[in-house]
C-alpha cells in the first residue's frame, strides 16, 4: 500500500543509553500489529536490534529502520543508539525525521548523552517530544525528571500526562491533554478509560489550561476563540498544537513504561493525530541554495541517508522520498558523479525484514538493494533533474589508533574491509599517513573503534592489532641563521660542484621584505602538510646561474619535508640564497638540490629549532560530583583549562590538550566518570613543544635513526 504524504509519519527514537528505545519500538509495532509477540532485549529477539553484536552486546550499535500502520498513517520509527560512540547513526536518522522522540529513564533524568542528543536536535530544527519511560522502576521519580528536561530545554517542554503512581505499582497515567485516566491490567496493552480522580483534577486542570494556552498562542483566530470561550475543541486544540510542535515552539512529555506495554500506544495516538507530517515541515535545503518542497507530484528525488553491507546481498541503501514518487524499476541519475542507477526493487522494512513495494511517496522512506556507484549522502533525481540535498555534515573524529597486521597480505585485505566500513560509517575515517608511516583509524571512541576491530576479525577474518599512533610534529626556526655549504664529488668523469650560501629566518604574517639584500625573485609556497615556505632569489652578478634556483629550492623542500630535528614536516621559513659558486662544466641540478639541502639542515639547526605539537580544544560535559577528578586528569595531561560553565545541571570543561597526551582519553573518562561525561574534540593550533619533551623527541629519533 502507497500511503500519501500527509498520512507519513517519520519518528527517529533517541535517548541516553540503557532510556528504553528499543523496548519502546518492541511495544509501538506490537500495539500496531505488525508483530504478534514482544520480543526484549535481554532475550536478542527485538525487531531492531537484529545484528549478531547487538544481540551479544545486549543494546543497539546501529538504527534501525521499521514501520507501523496506524489508523490511516504508516508511522516510520527509527531506533537509535544510545551510546555517544555510535552518533552518526543517531545524526544520519535525525536527518530524514520529521519528529524526535526523546527517551528520558525516570530513573536517572536527564542523562549527559541526553544533553548531547538534544544539540543536534536543535541542529535539524525537529520538533520534539519527550516520553519518560520506566516509571514503574522502584527508583523512578516522574517529577524530578520533569523538573530537570524543563531546566535543561525550557519551558516550551510541557507535561501532557503524569503517572498516578510510580513505582512497582504503576498502572494508571492521568492525560491532562485528553482529560482522562488510563488504567491497565497487569499485560499492559489497551488500557481502560476512567474519569480522574478528584484528588487528581485540579492538578491535571492547571496541565490542561497549559496545554490549551499553548496551543492557541501560535494563531490569531484559536487566541480569539480561547478569550471568549475558555477552551478549545478538540479539532482546534489539535491543529494549534500541530503548528507549536511544527514550529518547535512546544515540547510535549508523555509517560510510559515500555517493558509493561503501558502508554505506548496513546504515544502512537499523538503522533499520528498531531505530529507534523512530511508535508509539514518547512522544504528540503539544496546545495547552493534554493529549496525542495515535499510533493509527490514534483519531480522524484531521493537522498541516501545510510548504507550497509550485507553478506550475499552487496550494498542495502536507505534512503528517503524527498520529492515525487518513486516506482519499482525506475531509473535515477546520481547528482555527485552522474552516473545512472537503476532501482530494480523498493522495499519497506521492519529491522532485517524487507516487504517489496511497488512505489513510495514523496516523504516516505524505503529501501534498495544493489546501487553500484551511490552511497551514504548523495542524492537520486529523475533524469534532467538536477537536485542535491544538502549532505549530513558529520562530528570531528575525537579518537585515533595505528592498525598493525601480521604480514602486506593482511594489511591490504584490512584496508579493502576498512574502506567498505567505512563508507557504511562516515565517522571513522581511514587515514593512511605517509608521514607517520602508519595506518591510522579516527573514530568517535574507543568503543567505536573496538566495534570495527570485531568487524574485521569476526566478519572479514582479519586479526590486527591496535597501537599508539605517532603524532604529527612540525618543525620551525625561533631566530635567524646563515650558513654556506659546498658540495663538490669527483668521480672518473664529470664531478658534481655547488656551493650555497643561505640565510633563514621565521616567516610570519606580514613580516617586512629584507632591506639588506636585492631580491631578484620571490616565491610563496603553501606547504602541503601546512604552513608556509617564503623562497627568495637574491644573487647578484651571476654567482649562481638563476637556471638552478629550482633545483635550490627542491633541495630545501625535501629537506623540510623531513625535518633535521625529528623527521617531521618542517614550516613557516623564510629562506634567502645571496650567494654561491658553480663550475661552468660540473655544477647541475643534482648538485645544487643537495648543497641546498645541507645548508639548510646546518642553518635550521643553528636558528633555534623549535618542535612544534598539535593542540586540540576538548570540551566534555559531566556532573558536578565528577568534576573534580576529571580536572585532576586533565593536569597529568599538560592540559590548559580554558574555562568553566555549567550547561543545565552539567558542568562544561573547556580545555586545551596535546593531542599526544590524549591516547585513550575516551577510555579514561568513561572510566572516571561512571560513563555520565562526554567529550568532543578538535584540532586548535600548533603550538611549542616544551623543553625537556623536545629532548625526549629528539633522542628518540636519533635511536631510532641509529637503529635504522
Amino acid at each position: 500500500m502507497s500511503y500519501d504524504t500527509k498520512d507519513i509519519r517519520n519518528v527517529a527514537l533517541l535517548g541516553h543509553s540503557g532510556s528504553g528505545k528499543t523496548t519502546l519500538a518492541e511495544a509501538m509495532l506490537y500495539e500496531a500489529g505488525e508483530i504478534d509477540r514482544r520480543g526484549s532485549v535481554s532475550e536478542g529477539n527485538t525487531v531492531s536490534d537484529y545484528s549478531e553484536i547487538e544481540q551479544e552486546r545486549k543494546g543497539s550499535i546501529f538504527a534501525s529502520l521499521m514501520h507501523a500502520s496506524w489508523k490511516d498513517s504508516k508511522i516510520n520509527i527509527i531506533d537509535t543508539p544510545g551510546l555517544d560512540d555510535f552518533v552518526g547513526e543517531v545524526i544520519s536518522a535525525l536527518k530524514v525525521a520529521d519528529t524526535a522522540c526523546m527517551v528520558l529513564n525516570a530513573r536517572s533524568g536527564v542523562e549527559v548523552g541526553t544533553e548531547l542528543i538534544w544539540e543536534y536536535i536543535e541542529a535539524f530544527h525537529t520538533p520534539a517530544i519527550f516520553v519518560v519511560n520506566q516509571v514503574d522502576h522502584e527508583k523512578a521519580d516522574y517529577d524530578l525528571t520533569v523538573e530537570q528536561a524543563r531546566a535543561r530545554f525550557g519551558n516550551k517542554v510541557l507535561p501532557f500526562q503524569y503517572p498516578l503512581q510510580t513505582g512497582p505499582g504503576f498502572n494508571a497515567i492521568v492525560d491532562a491533554l485528553r482529560m482522562t485516566m488510563y488504567v491497565f491490567g497487569p499485560e499492559g496493552g489497551k488500557p481502560e478509560k476512567k474519569p480522574i480522580p478528584d484528588s487528581e483534577i485540579e492538578r491535571a486542570q492547571q496541565m490542561h489550561n497549559a496545554i490549551v494556552e499553548a496551543a492557541a498562542e501560535n494563531d490569531e483566530d484559536l487566541m480569539e476563540r480561547y478569550f471568549e470561550a475558555g477552551t478549545l475543541s478538540e479539532e482546534e486544540l489539535a491543529y494549534g498544537l500541530r503548528i507549536a510542535i511544527a514550529n518547535c515552539q512546544l515540547v510535549p512529555l508523555f509517560v510510559c513504561s515500555a517493558e509493561r506495554n503501558m502508554g505506548s500506544g496513546r504515544i502512537m495516538g499523538f503522533i499520528n493525530d498531531v505530529c507534523p507530517s512530511p508535508a509539514d515541515r518547512p522544504p528540503a535545503k539544496l546545495v547552493g541554495g534554493g529549496e525542495l518542497p515535499c510533493d509527490p507530484n514534483g519531480p522524484t528525488t531521493l537522498f541516501i541517508y545510510k548504507t550497509i553491507s550485507e553478506p550475499r546481498v552487496g550494498n542495502v541503501s536507505y534512503f528517503k522520498v524527498y520529492s515525487g514518487t518513486l516506482k519499482a524499476g525506475d531509473e535515477l541519475v546520481n547528482a555527485d558523479n552522474g552516473t545512472v542507477e537503476r532501482l530494480s526493487a523498493i522495499f519497506i522494512a521492519n529491522g532485517k525484514n524487507r516487504t517489496p513495494v511497488s512505489e513510495l511517496k514523496a516523504g516516505d522512506l524505503g529501501v534498495t538493494v544493489k546501487l553500484k556507484n551511490s552511497h551514504t549522502n548523495q542524492t537520486l533525481n529523475q533524469k534532467g533533474v538536477d537536485h542535491k540535498i544538502e549532505p549530513i555534515h558529520w562530528p570531528e573524529p575525537r579518537i585515533r589508533v595505528a592498525i598493525k597486521t601480521e604480514g602486506k597480505n593482511e594489511m591490504e585485505k584490512a584496508m579493502k574491509a576498512l574502506f567498505t566500513i567505512a563508507e557504511e560509517d562516515p565517522t571513522l575515517i581511514v587515514e593512511q599517513s605517509r608521514t607517520l608511516k602508519q595506518t591510522i583509524l579516527h573514530g568517535q571512541g574507543q568503543l567505536h573503534l573496538d566495534l570495527i576491530k570485531y568487524r574485521l576479525e569476526k566478519v572479514n577474518g582479519v586479526h590486527l592489532e591496535f597501537e599508539k599512533p605517532r603524532i604529527s610534529y612540525r618543525e620551525t626556526i625561533t631566530k635567524e641563521a646563515s650558513e654556506a655549504y659546498r658540495h663538490k664529488k669527483q668521480t672518473g668523469g664529470a664531478g658534481q660542484f655547488a656551493e650555497v650560501h643561505m640565510r633563514i629566518e621565521p616567516w610570519y604574517e606580514g613580516m617586512p621584505e629584507p632591506t639588506d639584500l636585492t631580491i631578484k625573485n620571490k616565491e610563496e609556497e603553501e606547504l602541503p602538510w601546512g604552513g608556509r615556505l617564503s623562497y627568495y632569489w637574491c644573487i647578484v652578478g651571476g654567482a649562481i646561474d638563476s637556471k638552478f634556483s629550482n633545483a635550490i629550492k627542491k633541495g630545501i623542500l625535501q629537506k623540510m619535508e623531513e625535518g633535521p630535528l625529528t623527521g617531521s614536516p618542517c614550516q613557516n621559513i623564510r629562506v634567502y640564497i645571496y650567494d654561491g659558486k658553480m663550475h661552468p662544466v660540473d655544477s647541475n641540478d643534482m648538485a645544487f638540490q643537495i648543497a641546498a639541502s645541507q645548508c639548510f639542515k646546518r642553518a635550521f639547526e643553528k636558528a633555534g629549532p623549535q618542535l612544534l605539537e598539535p593542540i586540540y580544544e576538548l570540551e566534555i560535559l559531566c556532573s558536578d560530583d565528577v568534576m573534580g577528578d576529571i580536572m585532576g586528569d586533565l593536569q597529568t595531561r599538560r592540559a590548559i583549562i580554558q574555562g568553566m560553565s555549567a550547561e543545565g545541571h552539567y558542568q562544561k570543561i573547556i580545555a586545551k590538550v596535546p593531542l599526544a597526551e590524549m591516547y585513550q582519553y575516551s577510555s579514561t573518562l568513561r572510566s572516571i566518570s561512571q560513563g555520565r561525561a562526554k567529550f568532543k574534540m578538535r584540532f586548535a593550533e600548533y603550538a611549542p613543544v616544551p623543553h625537556d619533551v623536545q629532548q625526549r623527541l629528539i633522542e628518540e629519533y636519533k635511536a631510532q635513526e641509529a637503529e635504522a
